[in-house]
Order: structure tokens, then sequence, then C-alpha cells
């Protein structure tokens, strides 16, 4: 009967931590191919104003930014201090909104491009005749759908 013999120290095995290493790549890969990234650095400075009506966007991958405002302080040697369009990563002029709107409808699948939404994120101190000659050349790109950034009002 010596197979059941309950006398003598068990102890309990070592953790085998050799795959551990892989264990952490795989994780930190799935995370940078899922996570993304910032893709627009901002070159333009704004505060967007406060709103009391707000509703969130559904789908964001069917926004499209502009940002309108006073260009970053490397900037405004360059560029002057008055309140300027940003798209994508470049400054851009009014008469350049229509071919990035069709940039970037081009860039969608065709089923979604009646719902791309543009949101304008503009400087509270933004003059509203440069918002006004915005959104005239997106009515010209038949970009309709508009919205603007704001925060929520704070009583």
């Amino acid at each position: 009967m010596g197979k059941f013999n309950k006398s003598g120290g068990r102890e309990m095995p070592e953790l085998n931590t050799s795959s551990l290493p892989d264990l952490v790549f795989a994780i930190l890969f799935f995370f940078m191919m899922v996570t993304s990234m910032r893709e627009v650095s901002l070159k333009v400075q704004f505060t967007v104003p406060q709103a009391t009506e707000l509703q969130k966007l559904e789908k964001k991958s069917l926004v499209t930014f502009i940002y309108v405002g006073k260009p970053q302080q490397e900037y405004i040697a360059k560029m002057g201090t008055e309140a300027r369009l940003q798209l994508n990563d470049a400054f851009a002029e009014v008469s350049e909104v229509g071919t990035y709107i069709a940039q970037e409808k081009s860039s969608m699948k065709e089923e979604d491009q009646p719902f791309m939404t543009v949101s304008i994120k503009g400087d509270r101190e933004t003059k509203m005749g440069l918002v006004t000659d915005l959104k005239q050349a997106l009515r010209e790109a038949w970009a309709l759908k508009i919205s603007y950034s704001a925060r929520p009002k704070i009583d």
C-alpha cells in the first residue's frame, strides 16, 4: 500500500512563465492595431462656444472636421493673426473647401456619402463673415449636413 502514502512533503510546483513575454507582446500588438491615433495636428487655436441644445454625433467615421481659428504661436509670423481655416494638416482658403469635400467623399463608401456630416470647430471669437463664406462653399460642394462643435453651458 505504498501508493497511497500521505506522508512526505508535497510542494506546489513552480509556475512556468516562459510564454509570458509572448502573451504580453500579443496583447500589445492587439492594442496597437485597434487604437487610432489623432490624425490631425492642430495649427489653429480655438475655444468652442457654449450651447444649451446639444446633440451627440452618431457615426464619427462619417464626420469631417474643419477647424477655424487664429494660428498657433509658431505660425503667427507666417500666417498673421487673422482667423484661418485648417483642412486636415494644412492651412487653406475658402476656395479650397470644395476640392477637400470632394476628396473626403471619395474616400468614403458610396452608400455612406449622403450621410457625411461636416463639423465646424470654430473659435468663438471668429468673425461671422468667414463662417458664412465657409458655409457657402460647403453648400456649393453639396455638403449640406453641417454641425457646429460646442460644449455644454454650465450654469
